[in-house]
């Protein structure tokens, strides 16, 4: 609270803060400089002469002359990457815009932070 005093009278200003009600989950992995993470198109993986020919032998088994094709366009894609344990911990709304530091510290403190090891968001969910 603030004061202003004047020859005349006398204001009172009050300083409110702005805080936001309620908790946020945040979720995150740790992740190495080596792990996979790769992304592959379905039309790429069926220009690849082993995934053609292993469709074909589960799919068409003892047929001749069998070719696989497609509707449309391929878009779709396949994500190779490795398996990481995630982990959560809460954290007021008022420190959202500090997510990234609380979770590199909370990687520290549970001693996850390994030499070219960093953080990755998976998740950030409002629980009230």
């Amino acid at each position: 609270m603030y004061t202003l005093r004047n020859k005349l009278e006398v204001i009172t200003i009050e300083k409110k803060e702005n805080t936001v009600n309620g908790n946020i989950e945040v979720t995150y992995k740790v992740v190495n400089q080596k792990d996979l993470n790769l992304s592959i198109g379905l039309e790429e993986l069926l220009k690849n002469e082993k995934i053609v020919k292993a469709i074909k032998n589960e799919f068409a088994k003892g047929y001749r002359n069998i070719d696989i094709k497609t509707d449309s366009e391929l878009n779709d894609k396949f994500k190779l990457e490795t398996i990481k344990e995630h982990y959560s911990f809460t954290v007021l709304k008022d420190d959202f815009a500090d997510i990234i530091t609380l979770v590199e510290e909370d990687a520290s403190n549970r001693k996850l932070l390994k030499k070219d090891c960093f953080v990755e968001l998976v998740d950030i969910k409002t629980v009230e």
